[in-house]
């Protein structure tokens, strides 16, 4: 098992299902992409779906990464979508499937702490 805890969206944590997440924590996802095109197009159908309540476009990102053996280096956007954990696996399979990437960048994580009105928004504006 090596230290991993396995979780699914559904709120369980599957190595110790005596340990519940809550299904509303607000979740911060980054995902990068190529171009102004795909943004757009990702960042418009997560936020139509109710997948995320808010997405954020960041232009000038310069990526440079390991792919396939070699060192790359890429100019990107970086997308900066709000979410919920409940609304997670919906948003990442939505991204998934209209990202250009073969391994596109998903990685989401817990706000935290934030303004309760605002994490009270967002959870608002995807569950209704």
């Amino acid at each position: 098992m090596g230290g991993w805890i396995e979780v699914d969206y559904a709120g369980t944590v599957g190595l110790f299902p005596f340990m519940k997440v809550n299904p509303g924590e607000v979740l911060i996802v980054l995902v990068t992409v190529p171009s102004q095109v795909e943004a757009r197009k990702i960042s418009k159908f997560v936020v139509e779906e109710k997948f995320a309540a808010c997405a954020n476009v960041i232009p000038g990102i310069r990526s440079m990464y390991r792919w396939k053996g070699k060192v790359e280096v890429a100019q990107e956007l970086l997308l900066i979508l709000k979410t919920t954990r409940k609304k997670y696996a919906a948003l990442e399979k939505a991204v998934k499937k209209l990202h250009p990437y073969e391994v596109p960048e998903i990685i989401g994580f817990r706000a935290g702490v934030g303004l309760p009105q605002y994490l009270g928004w967002v959870r608002h504006e995807i569950h209704h």
